[in-house]
C-alpha cells in the first residue's frame, strides 16, 4: 500500500515529514510513505516579509488544494503556518507530540541586554518584533527571511549581533550551534510554536485511523487553546501577539500578549483552566486582552491595511 504524504519543500519541512513517517512506520512497515513536495506561495516570495504578504495560509494553501484534489493522502504542516479557518472537507486530524515551543538567541552576546545601542538584530517576526523593542528600544531590528540555515548563514557574515530563532527547527533540523533559550518572559512564542499539524479530508477514515497512533492528546489540548486565543482575537501575521499553554497538575494554563507594531502598548496576560474546557480558555485569554487595550490596537492595525 502507498500512502503520499504532502509536504513543502525546504530542509526544515522534509526533515519534519520524514520525522512523521519514521514515526508511523513501526506501526505500519508494510506501508511505503511517499512524499510528493509541493511548492507554496509562501516559497515563492522571498523578498518580503510575511506579514506584507498576507501572512497565514501562505505556505498551506496549495497544499490543501492537492489534498482536496486526491492527489495527497495526507499533509504535514508547521502548526504555526496553519490558519485558524481552514476548508470545511478538510480536518487537523492528528497532532503528534510537540518539540522545543521556545525561540532561542544566537549572538556572541550571550543576553539581549549585553547588546550596545543600535546593535542590528534580525526578525522578520512582528511578534518578536514588538517583544524585542519591549526589552530593548534602542536596538535597530531587520527583517530576516529565508531557511534556518540562511538565516545562520547571514549571521555568521556579521549582517547581524543577533538573530532570534525558533528552538523546534534547530532541533529538527540537527543544528549544533552555540544559543540561549528565551523564557516565556522575555518572549512569548507563536500560537502553534514547536508543533506539528496533520491535515486529511474529513471522509477519510482509514487515514485518520492510521494517524492515530501517533496522536499526542495533550499537544493538541494545549494547541487548541492557543489556536482558539488566536481565532477569537481573528487576528494574522499583521498583529503582534502570541501564546502558549501547557498542563501542570492537570490544569491549563496559558499565557498570551498582544501589542501594537512598535511594542508601545503590549498587554501580557496569564490565565488557567479545565483541560476538558480548552476552547473556553483561549476565549477568556483573548477576551480579556481586547478588554485590556488589544481592541484598540486590532482597530489600528487594521485600519491601516
Amino acid at each position: 500500500m502507498v500512502i503520499k504524504v504532502g509536504t513543502r519543500g525546504s530542509k526544515l519541512a522534509l526533515a519534519q515529514t520524514d520525522w512523521v513517517i519514521s514515526q508511523l512506520k513501526p506501526f505500519y512497515p508494510k506501508i511505503n510513505f511517499e512524499k510528493v513536495i509541493i511548492k507554496t506561495t509562501g516559497d515563492k516570495i522571498l523578498d518580503s516579509p510575511l506579514s506584507k504578504i498576507g501572512g497565514k495560509g501562505l505556505f498551506v494553501k496549495e497544499i490543501e488544494e492537492a489534498l482536496l484534489r486526491g492527489e495527497i493522502d495526507f499533509a504535514v504542516h508547521s502548526m504555526k503556518d496553519i490558519p485558524s479557518l481552514i476548508p470545511k472537507d478538510l480536518e487537523i486530524a492528528c497532532i503528534p507530540q510537540r518539540e522545543s515551543p521556545f525561540d532561542v538567541w544566537i549572538s556572541n552576546y550571550e543576553n539581549i541586554s549585553e547588546l550596545s545601542s543600535y546593535s542590528k538584530i534580525g526578525t522578520s517576526s512582528l511578534r518578536r518584533l514588538s517583544q524585542l523593542k519591549r526589552l530593548r528600544k534602542d536596538l535597530e531590528i531587520l527583517p530576516l527571511r529565508g531557511n534556518v540555515d540562511t538565516r545562520l548563514r547571514k549571521w555568521r557574515e556579521g549582517q547581524f549581533d543577533g538573530i532570534i530563532l525558533a528552538e523546534a527547527g534547530l532541533k529538527r533540523l540537527g543544528i549544533e550551534i552555540n544559543y540561549k533559550r528565551l523564557t516565556i518572559d522575555e518572549m512569548v512564542p507563536a500560537v502553534g510554536q514547536g508543533a506539528l499539524g496533520i491535515e486529511i479530508r474529513k471522509d477519510d477514515l482509514k487515514i485518520k485511523e492510521i494517524l492515530s497512533k501517533i496522536h499526542s492528546e495533550t499537544t493538541a489540548i494545549c494547541v487548541k487553546v492557543e489556536r482558539t486565543f488566536l481565532k477569537t482575537l481573528e487576528g494574522g501575521c499583521q498583529v503582534p501577539m502570541g501564546a502558549y499553554c501547557w498542563i501542570e497538575n492537570s490544569k491549563l494554563f496559558v499565557i498570551g500578549f498582544i501589542s501594537d507594531l512598535e511594542g508601545e502598548r503590549f498587554y501580557k496576560l496569564r490565565e488557567e483552566g479545565s483541560v476538558f474546557e480548552p476552547e473556553k480558555l483561549g476565549e477568556i485569554l483573548a477576551k480579556n486582552l481586547l478588554k485590556a487595550g488589544g481592541k484598540e490596537i486590532l482597530k489600528e492595525i487594521y485600519k491601516r491595511e
